[in-house]
């Protein structure tokens, strides 16, 4: 659907984008999104959703969430000039440093953003999903920063290779859950998490982690990590003189490139480039790229893209990174594939990894794997488009990875 649509149409989406018209009474952003659950979460989602409307204009609740950013989280977040990148790539490169946040990844903006918000619903205990992690620590910091029970599940694959992440949650006093069904990966996660939340609708309030699920919750996490792409619009335009010519952000569910990009949809002369995971070639079932790959349908709550097979089951995937192993994307990313305003392409595990490796030598940071796919990217485009303005997400810091990157690039090096 996305990509047969015709000049016209995807102008017409992207004017009613632009316009503010999405999503719209229905949750959708045009054909993507709505509401897709059990008849027992209509109500939470009712009750979520005027939570919504009333409070995230509220001024005082507005004030609480900026001060929590400002004086917890640690925004704004720097504006890093990579300057040996910079002569590598011959272009003016610049990193947008979430990696700096508390918690370590652009998680945390959502989760206190969403914890806050749970408190004033009444909501007695948190449930979240995490795949990398980092989701998870941001849940379990935010919950005790507001003394709120946090039970988060994770994935057994994915609690195996981010090690790190699973000790800081329950040192942060959260229950982690095992999740040892489907792919045991960040689907499986969801899917369990959703459960939770059914047997519970009232007391429980779900911290979903990312811009995928049902309305209102792509709407909510894009408001709460719009954050990044206003600051970077700032910065940009006080430290680099001007826009930039292209953004970059990886693309799992969607929230840290979403938070990025929204921000500057309206400026048609700026490139934004998604990047997903191609793990290990274009293959079904070797990769996570959703959006490049995949097709629309059903998942957790949500009409989107998806990687699904011929007969419509949901596929299982593969990423060296957690955090991109997943087979949906977020609704908004689908709109915006298919009026054409941003370009989704995808980055192997190898260009990750090698993009990893270049950005500890040259830059001193240890970026997150998931990360990195954008940074592959962008080293690309750099060499068709000498001296532009790159602007890339560094959305995590890597400290999660290293399980992962002692098997891979610090292999026979230890």
């Amino acid at each position: 659907m996305a990509t047969a649509m015709q000049n016209g149409e995807a102008e017409a989406l992207l004017r009613r984008e632009l316009a503010g018209e999405f999503p719209d009474a229905r949750g959708r952003f045009g054909p993507y999104g709505g509401r897709y659950v059990p008849e027992t979460l209509v109500p939470a989602l009712d009750r979520l959703e005027a939570g919504v409307r009333r409070w995230l204009k509220d001024p005082a609740f507005v004030a609480e969430v900026e001060d929590q950013l400002a004086t917890w989280v640690g925004r704004p977040t720097p504006l890093t000039y990579a300057a040996a990148l910079s002569r590598r790539w011959g272009a003016e490169v610049y990193l947008k440093r979430e990696d700096l946040a508390h918690t370590g990844a652009h998680k945390i903006n959502n989760a206190i953003g969403q914890a806050l918000l749970a408190k004033r619903l009444g909501a007695r205990r948190i449930v979240a999903e995490t795949g990398a992690g980092q989701h998870g620590v941001a849940s379990a910091a935010a919950c005790a920063r507001l003394g709120l029970p946090c039970t988060v599940y994770m994935g057994a694959v994915d609690i195996e290779r981010q090690a790190p992440n699973v000790g800081r949650m329950k040192l942060l006093g959260a229950t982690v859950v095992p999740v040892t069904s489907g792919d045991q990966t960040l689907r499986a996660a969801i899917d369990e998490a959703l459960r939770d939340w059914v047997s519970d609708p009232n007391g429980t309030y779900y911290l979903i982690g990312s811009v995928v699920g049902p309305h209102p919750y792509p709407f909510l996490v894009r408001e709460l990590q719009a954050v990044i792409g206003r600051e970077s619009r700032a910065q940009m335009a006080r430290q680099a003189g001007g826009l930039p010519h292209a953004v970059f952000a990886c693309v799992g569910g969607g929230s840290n490139s979403m938070g990025m990009f929204h921000p500057f949809v309206g400026d048609r002369e700026v490139a934004l480039i998604g990047v997903e995971a191609g793990g290990r070639g274009p293959a079904l079932g070797d990769n996570s790229a959703t959006l490049t790959l995949g097709r629309p349908g059903v998942l957790q709550g949500a009409y989107s893209m998806l990687l699904q097979d011929a007969d419509g089951q949901i596929q299982e995937t593969h990423s060296v990174s957690a955090g991109l192993d997943y087979p949906g994307v977020g609704p908004e990313h689908s709109l915006l594939l298919a009026a054409g305003r941003v370009h989704y392409e995808f980055a192997s595990d190898d260009e990750a990894l090698e993009a990893l490796a270049e950005c500890c030598a040259a830059e001193g940071i240890i970026a997150a794997i998931e990360s990195a796919h954008a940074f592959a990217s962008a080293r690309k485009w750099a060499a068709t488009h000498p001296g532009a303005r790159i602007l890339i997400c560094l959305s995590g810091r890597g400290d999660k990875d290293m399980p992962t990157l002692q098997q891979t690039l610090l292999k026979g090096k230890l």
